[in-house]
């Protein structure tokens, strides 16, 4: 079976500083077409990715949008073939248990989905919504100074984007500020849905006592995919929109924004971020 492509390719540039140039080499971080199957249909979608973890990635957005419930729910994740014939690392296929049955024609999104764009073609929020089945855990509470640390041990476990300066990255942690897992790409959806591919297929969903942090901006399908996967803490370093705000609040998870060095915003459910001598939102 063929590799999945690099994650990384060096190319030769020209760099200008201060008055200097140079031509040396440089490192680009991989965009590559991942083509996500069910069984021997035609792709149910397909996303631009930075390739590594395909098949962490093809189960979280699965679970996220809703088409398996659990691990239980897949029998087999493997590489597949391209038009030709031969063996791709850019093609997921995923094999059901027996018994799930699932309307293809009315879950398959005709369009590719860019690095950028998590829920196009959704026909409407209420679909976002419709996912949404229980609120987060009520008791997680976290400590604020614990998660102005977070950032740094995100970035200094970047190892891609060390060399590159180009990807996303969403961190799993535990109420202590451990971090869990790691995930980069891209696609900022892309690494949360490798993250939360990575604890389907490990069976730690739901992430009822955990933090999770995005290196983006937190969007409505941020959230959407957060609250799937039971989290009560997400965090960002960037602005929410108003729409992730308003799914969080209805959802009831706790959305952190703009978390840099010692500040941060949070726009919901405020209860579980202890706040010592910080007065009540």
């Amino acid at each position: 079976m063929r590799h999945p492509p690099q994650r990384i390719k060096a190319t030769q540039i020209v760099e200008w500083n201060d008055g200097l140039d140079r031509s040396v080499l440089d490192d680009l971080a991989v965009e590559e077409p991942l083509e996500i199957r069910i069984g021997d249909a035609d792709a149910l979608t397909i996303t631009m990715r930075t390739p590594g973890d395909d098949f962490a990635l093809a189960a979280g957005f699965l679970y996220a949008e809703g088409i398996v419930d659990g691990r239980h729910d897949i029998s087999r994740i493997s590489y597949g073939r391209s038009q030709n014939g031969e063996p791709s690392g850019n093609v997921v296929t995923i094999t059901l248990r027996t018994g799930v049955v699932l309307d293809l024609d009315a879950l398959r999104r005709n369009f590719v989905a860019a690095s950028s764009c998590g829920i196009c073609g959704r026909t409407s929020i209420d679909a976002v919504r419709a996912r949404v089945m229980t609120s987060p855990n009520p008791h997680c509470a976290v400590q604020a100074e614990m998660l102005t640390r977070l950032p740094d041990l995100l970035r200094s476990a970047q190892r891609v984007f060390g060399r590159t300066g180009g990807l996303h990255a969403a961190g799993v942690f535990n109420v202590d500020g451990e971090l869990l897992l790691v995930h980069e790409d891209i696609g900022r959806h892309n690494a949360v849905d490798k993250a939360i591919g990575e604890c389907l297929l490990q069976g730690k969903l739901p992430l009822s006592d955990c933090v999770l942090l995005v290196s983006g901006r937190g969007g409505i399908e941020i959230v959407q995919k957060a609250l799937a996967a039971g989290v009560p803490v997400l965090a960002s370093v960037s602005a929410p929109s108003s729409l992730a705000v308003q799914l969080a609040r209805e959802g009831g998870l706790t959305l952190v924004g703009f978390l840099r060095e010692r500040r941060f915003v949070v726009y919901s459910h405020p209860h579980r971020v202890q706040m010592t001598g910080t007065p009540a939102l």
